[in-house]
């Protein structure tokens, strides 16, 4: 099992940039692939990122491809979203995930969340 803290979100202008960061508890955070998701009012959750166990391996949703970057470090049980030139359709709250399988866009697929935290971009 694992627990996970989001931190890192706040309000930017249009073509800024924030770094979301995921701290992780557990022994086993190594074992699991994480994710980002992302959920606007009034719509579905949205994948975001991935990246598999080792960090070799990434994988994003087409409407942050090029402007964000999943990253982890095993040894501090971290994960962090860089988001750059960011845009007001990115306002969200961004959660963390972690899941057991590599290769899934569903958030169905991912066993363990946290709180979220709120991004907010103004034009």
């Amino acid at each position: 099992q694992v627990q996970l803290v989001e931190s890192g979100g706040g309000l930017v202008q249009a073509g800024g940039s924030l770094r979301l960061s995921c701290a992780a508890s557990g022994r086993t955070f190594y074992s699991y692939v994480m994710g980002w998701f992302r959920q606007a009012p009034g719509k579905e959750r949205e994948f975001v990122a991935t990246i598999d166990w080792t960090g070799d391996n990434t994988n994003y949703g087409d409407s942050v491809k090029g402007r964000f970057t999943i990253s982890r470090v095993n040894t501090k049980n971290m994960v962090y979203l860089e988001m750059n030139s960011l845009k007001p359709e990115d306002t969200a709250v961004y959660y963390c995930a972690a899941a057991r399988r590599w290769g899934t866009r569903s958030h169905w697929e991912y066993d363990y969340w946290g709180q979220g935290t709120q991004v907010t971009i103004s034009s």
